[in-house]
């Protein structure tokens, strides 16, 4: 298999298994490159794509923009919040204005579930989701696995547990689709008004006491509060979570065993994760982060069809 099954990159529950490590294969010689004194490789030097972001933000568009960039395409950056969307512009009516400028592929993120669906239905370009609401954010799956990849040797039989805002989360979502179809045994941990009602139909364990998930688990990845999209109070207060669900360094040093602590970003330090957890050996959170510009290289370089 030398490239991936779908055109778009819109959902993990899309992709395959074999995608996926056709996408980690590729990654690993990226990682190679961007850790070299000449950063840069000709692969995608005749495309351009078209970074449209209908949401803030800092990590997943510099990783992507950086990305783009070591593969030599070229880049136009779009934000909404400075378009003719403010104006009354469809979603539509704007990429194919873009497209009309011959973009080649598109990224993008948009703060409802299902848009980049939507988009892949009616304009011909590549389509990559950078999260779409609380729906998915494959990218970060795929990056968070990689990271996994790379620290434990393989996902296939780790106990990864998922902690924090579930209810709210792009990430943990995908991170589900992408660690079972690696299998990994999955658990969910949080209050239970941030769980959601049927989440146990995906064949996750469902955990309510987070000392308990941490001592189950090989892996957590700890989830902040997602209270940009709270239309209501899931708990009493953010000292209250974190008095029952924030996780220090005391309490990794208390376990019989040695975890890996992961986190999406950004880090809300304090409520879900301490300073001294989150700075600690057992974090790789700033590997992820160096692992997302090349997972999202071998993604664009993918579908790009330059495999």
């Amino acid at each position: 298999m030398s490239k991936l099954s779908q055109k778009h990159l819109l959902g993990i529950k899309d992709i395959t298994r074999e995608d996926i490590e056709l996408i980690f294969e590729t990654a690993d010689t990226f990682k190679e490159v961007i850790n070299r004194p000449i950063k840069k490789v000709p692969s995608l030097r005749d495309v351009t794509i078209a970074n449209i972001f209908f949401e803030n933000s800092t990590r997943t568009r510099l990783s992507f923009e950086l990305a783009e960039k070591r593969l030599s395409a070229d880049v136009v950056n779009f934000s909404a919040s400075n378009s003719s969307v403010k104006k009354g512009e469809t979603l539509l009516d704007t990429v194919n204005n873009i497209l009309a400028m011959k973009v080649d592929m598109v990224v993008m993120r948009h703060a409802s579930p299902g848009a980049p669906y939507y988009l892949a239905k009616h304009i011909n370009a590549n389509i990559v989701n950078a999260g779409d609401g609380t729906h998915e954010h494959p990218t970060q799956a795929l990056l968070d696995t990689f990271s996994i990849r790379e620290k434990l040797g393989d996902v296939a039989g780790k106990k990864v547990a998922i902690i924090g805002d579930i209810l709210h989360s792009r990430v943990a979502l995908s991170n589900i689709f992408a660690l079972q179809k690696l299998g990994a045994k999955v658990m969910v941990c949080g209050p239970p008004t941030l769980l959601p009602k049927f989440i146990g139909q995906l064949g996750v364990q469902v955990e309510l006491d987070v000392m308990k998930a941490l001592q189950w688990c090989d892996v957590a990845n700890v989830l902040r509060i997602q209270l940009e999209r709270q239309q209501i109070k899931y708990f009493p207060s953010l000292r209250e979570y974190s008095l029952y669900y924030g996780i220090n360094k005391k309490m990794l040093d208390n376990l019989k065993k040695q975890i890996v602590i992961m986190h999406p970003g950004p880090i809300n330090r304090g409520v879900e994760l301490t300073s001294d957890a989150a700075d600690s050996s057992h974090s790789i959170i700033l590997d992820q982060v160096e692992n997302g510009v090349a997972v999202r290289m071998a993604v664009l370089y993918l579908l790009a069809g330059a495999a």
